[in-house]
C-alpha cells in the first residue's frame, strides 16, 4: 500500500453463547440436527406466543463484558431490528440498541513485538437469524436458497469494536485476543466452522495524518482469521490504487471470495440502513443488580494476558512460547499440570509446541480429544532427560502414547527401546561402522565435518535410534583422530 495512507479497521464480531436452549423458548441449541428440527412457536415467531428470556445466556454476556474490561450496564433493555429477509421468519431481530448490556472495553494485542490496547464499543444480546442454504458454493452463484430455522433464536453477543486497528494483521492478533479471552470465560465455543463466531470487517483509508475518516467498506463472507485477514489486504490495495487513480471510494458492502482472492460489491450503503429499532413490548427492561455482577466476576479465571506474563516471569519462558501456550486455555492448563510433574518448563513447551501441536493438526483433534495427559508426558521427558531413551525414541514412543493411552515406560519396556549407553556395546558398533565406510572415513580426515554426521547416522540406524548419540560422537571421534 501507499505510505500516503492510513488505515482504520473496525470490525464486529457475532459469538454464538454456549447454552443450551435459545434466547428466548426451549428449543436446543444443538449443531448438526436434521433442518427445521429444533423450532417452536415461538422462535419461529407465530402469533400469540411470548418471548421468556434465557437467564444463563445474560450471565455469560456479562461475563464476557467483564473478561473484555467492559463497563457493565445495569439497565439495558431488548429492540425490535426491523428488516425483511427470509432468514428472519418474525421479520424483525430481537436485538439491543441504545442501551446494550456493556460498553467502554478494550483488549490488548502483541504484534511485532509491541503491546497496542484497542477500544471496544459495546457488546450487546440478540437472537441469531435462520441459515440460507445456497443451491450453489454461495450466495452469488446461487439460482435459489432454502431455509433452516434450527440456529434462528440461538442467543448470541455481538462485540463491536473501536476503529483503532490500523493493519490487517492488527485485525488479525485482535481476533485471535478475543477468541482465546471467549474460550477461557467458556461463553462460546468459538467454532467458526459451525457458525458460532463470526466477523463482518469496516475498512478504510485517510491520508496519513488527518483526522476525518475515509468512505468506509464492509466486507462479508469472512470464514476464518487468515480470510479476515487477506480479505483487508485486499481491499486496503483496492482502495489505495483507487485513490491514487482519483477515484471515489463508494460506501458499500462488499463479498470475499476466497477462491479468487478478491472482493465483490453485493450491495450500494450511501444511505443508512432504517431499521426502525422501537423497544420490544414483550419484554420488559434488564435490570442486573450489582451483588449478580459480582458473582459472574468471582467465577472469571485467570485470563490469557495475565497467563502470558506469569508464564514468562514465573517459568521464564521466552515470550514466542509465551503467547502460543497461553492464547489456549486447554493448552496453557496442560502445560502447567506437566510442569508440576516435570519442572523443565522449557522442554515442556517445546514438546507442546512441536510434537504434540503436529499431532493433533494431523489427527484433527482437540487437545482434551487426545489420549495423552500431563501424567504420561511428564514420564516420557524423565525418560529422556535421564537418556533412558533417545530424542529419537521419545517421538515415536510419543506418537504411540498419543495414539493409545499408553504408558510410556510400559511401551519403552516391551519393544526394548532403552537407549544403549554401554560403551563396550557401542564401540563394537562404530568400529564396525567405519571399517564398513572407508569413504566417510577418509572424508572426515580430509578435514570434511559432514561425514562425521554420516556416521553418527549410520549408528543410530544400526541401534534403531537406541544409542546414546552424545556418546557415539565420542567414541568416532576417539577411532577416527
Amino acid at each position: 500500500m501507499s505510505a500516503k495512507y492510513e488505515t482504520v479497521i473496525g470490525l464486529e464480531v457475532h459469538a454464538e453463547l454456549r447454552t443450551k436452549s435459545k434466547l428466548f423458548c426451549s428449543c436446543s441449541t444443538k449443531f448438526g440436527s436434521e433442518p427445521n428440527t429444533q423450532v417452536c412457536p415461538i422462535c419461529l415467531g407465530l402469533p400469540g406466543t411470548l418471548p421468556v428470556l434465557n437467564k444463563q445466556a445474560v450471565e455469560y454476556a456479562v461475563e464476557a463484558g467483564l473478561a473484555l474490561n467492559c463497563t457493565i450496564q445495569k439497565y439495558s433493555k431488548f429492540d425490535r431490528k426491523n428488516y425483511f429477509y427470509p432468514d428472519l421468519p418474525k421479520a424483525f431481530q430481537n436485538s439491543q440498541f441504545d442501551l446494550p448490556v456493556a460498553l467502554a472495553g478494550k483488549v490488548k494485542i502483541h504484534v511485532n513485538g509491541e503491546d497496542k490496547e484497542l477500544g471496544i464499543t459495546r457488546i450487546h444480546l440478540e437472537e441469531e437469524a435462520g441459515k440460507s442454504v445456497h443451491s450453489g458454493d454461495n450466495i452469488l452463484g446461487s439460482d435459489y436458497s432454502s431455509e433452516d430455522y434450527n440456529r434462528g433464536g440461538i442467543p448470541l453477543i455481538e462485540i463491536v469494536s473501536e476503529p483503532d486497528m490500523r493493519s490487517p494483521e492488527e485485525a488479525y492478533a485482535y481476533l485471535v485476543a478475543l477468541k482465546s479471552i471467549l474460550e477461557y470465560t467458556e461463553v462460546s465455543d468459538c467454532k467458526m466452522e459451525e457458525g458460532s463466531l463470526r466477523c463482518d470487517a469496516n475498512v478504510s483509508l485517510r491520508p496519513v495524518g488527518a483526522e476525518k475518516f475515509g468512505t468506509k467498506v464492509e466486507l462479508k463472507n469472512l470464514n476464518s482469521f487468515r480470510a479476515v485477514q487477506k480479505a483487508l489486504e485486499y481491499e486496503v490495495q483496492r482502495q489505495a490504487q483507487l485513490l491514487d487513480a482519483g477515484e471515489t471510494i463508494i460506501q458499500e458492502t462488499r463479498h470475499w471470495d476466497e477462491n479468487t482472492g478478491k472482493t465483490h460489491s453485493m450491495r450500494s450503503k450511501e444511505e443508512a440502513e432504517d431499521y426502525r429499532y422501537f423497544p420490544e413490548p414483550d419484554l420488559g427492561p434488564l435490570v442486573i443488580e450489582q451483588g449478580w455482577i459480582d458473582q459472574i466476576a468471582a467465577r472469571i479465571p485467570e485470563l490469557p494476558e495475565s497467563k502470558r506474563r506469569r508464564f514468562i516471569s514465573e517459568y521464564g519462558l521466552p515470550e514466542y512460547d509465551a503467547d502460543l501456550i497461553s492464547s489456549s486455555r486447554k493448552m496453557a492448563e496442560f502445560f502447567e499440570a506437566t510442569v508440576a510433574l516435570f519442572p523443565d518448563a522449557k522442554m515442556v513447551s517445546n514438546w507442546l509446541m512441536g510434537e504434540f501441536s503436529r499431532l493433533l493438526n494431523v489427527s484433527g483433534k482437540e487437545l482434551d480429544q487426545a489420549a495423552v495427559t500431563p501424567e504420561l508426558l511428564a514420564k516420557l521427558l524423565q525418560m529422556l532427560a535421564k537418556g533412558t531413551i533417545s530424542g529419537t525414541v521419545a517421538k515415536s514412543v510419543f506418537e504411540e502414547v498419543f495414539a493409545t493411552g499408553k504408558d510410556p515406560e510400559a511401551i519403552v519396556q516391551e519393544k526394548g527401546l532403552a537407549q544403549i549407553s554401554d560403551t563396550a556395546e557401542l564401540e563394537r558398533i562404530v568400529q564396525a561402522i567405519i571399517a564398513a565406510n572407508p569413504g566417510s572415513v577418509t572424508d572426515f580426515r580430509n578435514g570434511k565435518d559432514k561425514a562425521l554426521g554420516f556416521l553418527v547416522g549410520q549408528v543410530m540406524k544400526e541401534t534403531k535410534g537406541r544409542a546414546n548419540p552424545q556418546l557415539v560422537n565420542e567414541l568416532l571421534r576417539k577411532y577416527l583422530a
